[in-house]
């Protein structure tokens, strides 16, 4: 079994510990590394090259927004886990717009970050629906500014893929609806992702966003 490598940042020695030990109790996870802030969490997810980086937004030195954007724009493939006290507005979007493919508070049970971990590096989005709307609501465009690229980026498929992802759906619902075999739409989504050259479903769901190629009716 391949194991998801993981890299942990927070600067509380005894949050990185109980979040590895739960981690680490799954046979297909393994932390490679812990950085006690942000400047740390980049340097190691150069040295250290996880799959997915677990980290807080309030670190000192660099925080997690910076120190996602700097992982993000150095190491696209690494996917980011937000886990943190904070849900407010600001940091949701600030996070969102760095790249962030998932968003945790620390409230969550070890079953749901470890579910949470799973979906991220799967591509999958990990943002609670009361929030998406509200959040994603920031990215939208004015309606049809891209319309005329879409195809140009997107095939149909892919956008129609791309919007039921944004409803919610994982990738079997997803076969089902469009009566494609589960292995299609996994090859969908890897097509979106590279075309985007983003990492996961909540990073294309921005960009779709933005580029006015999904609308917010396509939220649940």
């Amino acid at each position: 079994m391949e194991k998801i490598k993981i890299l942990i940042a927070d600067d509380h020695a005894v949050v990185r510990e109980g979040t590895r030990q739960i981690l680490e109790q799954e046979p297909d996870l393994e932390v490679v590394a812990e950085a006690v802030d942000g400047e740390e969490a980049v340097k190691f997810a150069g040295s250290f090259s996880p799959d997915l980086a677990i980290i807080d937004i309030a670190m000192p030195r660099v925080d997690g927004i910076e120190a996602t954007k700097q992982i993000k724009e150095l190491y696209p493939t690494i996917s980011v886990l937000i886990l943190t006290a904070y849900d407010d507005d600001q940091f949701v979007f600030g996070l969102l717009e760095a790249g962030a493919a998932g968003y945790l508070l620390k409230s969550v049970r070890g079953k749901e970050l470890i579910d949470a971990v799973r979906q991220v590096h799967a591509g999958e989005s990990v943002l609670h629906p009361a929030i998406a709307r509200k959040v994603l609501n920031r990215f939208v465009t004015a309606p049809g500014k891209s319309d005329i690229h879409k195809e140009k980026v997107l095939s149909e498929r892919e956008t129609e893929v791309l919007r039921l992802a944004t409803k919610g759906l994982n990738n079997q619902d997803i076969a089902d609806e469009l009566f494609l075999s589960l292995r299609t739409v996994q090859a969908h989504l890897g097509h979106i992702f590279n075309k985007l050259q983003v990492s996961s479903r909540t990073e294309a769901v921005v960009k779709g966003l933005k580029e006015g190629w999904i609308s917010l009716e396509d939220i649940p």
